[in-house]
């Protein structure tokens, strides 16, 4: 089988002529399958079940249905896609999730992974392929840190506290190992907390916009049961962070791993001002123990210099337009 051909934009980046997203039904994926949409190549999203909007089956996107665990299947995959790039976001991706089912957490987000690498590795030695892979991590890996040490370089020591940090933690390895032993072309992203329309009310901005607008309406002195108030978190809009994966597929160097992060700090209490004052919504926060994490890292917030030298990637949106963009779907 001939080498996969590459265009180019002009400008010596390499563009994108077959691109396997692994996770494309989720939510960052449906974002990352829309942004690749004019990159002029064909798009085979990966996913276990068929996704919902703002992405939907048809189109141009050629859609593959199936269980990334199976390795007969994926090793089908990655012959039919035939990818240039890859992009793996599949993954269990919630805290309380992962804490929940660790098993099913290692068994996707690791052994998945492993599969995945091997698949990909098989087909370029046997000459098909020579993809670039992007393997998607988490700023939860890094694990505690304190405040004075100002953002996380890439650098800095990882010790995980959650299954799924040390899950994440886990698929680095096994990807870095892979690029070094044979080369496959692997970059890593370590991710900070996104958001955007269409996230699920499970994870942080959304749940608190959602108890925001429940509460739109209610007499003042009206009580809202949040979490953990404490904790600091660096955010970026979920099409900021699409926008740096695709910089990385174009320009990262193999074997390197780079924070996409904001490099700003938001206590979940500064948050839910933000989200109370642009809802127009008057309520007294009150602690709910249920819905404070047992294990919960004080401070994440990420230098992300390294990701802007490498591709001159910057972020585009506000902390008030993620929460704008969830306001509005929040009301629909």
């Amino acid at each position: 089988m001939p080498p996969i051909s590459r265009g180019t934009n002009g400008s010596g980046d390499e563009l994108v002529k077959r691109v396997l997203v692994t996770g494309a039904a989720g939510f960052v994926g449906s974002y990352l399958l829309e942004a690749l949409r004019n990159g002029g190549g064909e798009r085979f999203a990966l996913a276990t079940d068929p996704p919902g909007s703002p992405s939907e089956p048809g189109g141009d996107v050629r859609w593959i249905y199936g269980d990334l665990r199976d390795e007969a299947y994926i090793a089908r995959v990655v012959d039919t896609a035939r990818p240039d790039t890859v992009i793996h976001l599949a993954a269990i991706s919630h805290v309380p999730t992962a804490a929940a089912e660790p098993a099913l957490a290692w068994d996707v987000n690791v052994t998945a992974t492993a599969r995945l690498l091997h698949a990909l590795g098989q087909s370029r030695d046997a000459g098909a392929i020579d993809p670039t892979v992007l393997i998607v991590g988490s700023a939860e890996q890094y694990g505690r840190h304190e405040t004075h040490e100002g953002p996380l370089l890439e650098s800095a020591v990882q010790a995980p506290r959650t299954v799924y940090a040390a899950t994440k933690a886990a698929q680095e390895i096994l990807a870095l190992q892979a690029w070094r032993a044979t080369g496959l072309k692997v970059v890593v992203a370590r991710s900070f907390n996104h958001s955007g329309r269409g996230q699920p009310t499970r994870f942080l901005l959304p749940a608190l916009v959602q108890r925001a607008v429940e509460l739109r309406g209610a007499s003042p002195g009206t009580t809202m049961p949040v979490g953990n108030r404490a904790p600091i978190r660096d955010f970026l809009h979920v099409s900021d962070v699409v926008a740096a994966y695709i910089s990385l597929c174009r320009r990262g160097t193999p074997g390197e791993v780079y924070n996409v992060a904001s490099g700003t700090g938001w206590s979940v209490q500064q948050l839910l001002d933000r989200v109370l004052a642009r809802a127009d919504v008057q309520a007294t926060p009150v602690e709910d123990p249920a819905l404070v994490r047992p294990v919960d890292v004080p401070v994440l917030i990420g230098d992300s210099h390294k990701l802007q030298r490498a591709t001159g990637w910057s972020a585009t949106r506000s902390l008030d337009d993620i929460i704008d963009d969830l306001l509005h779907a929040a009301t629909l």
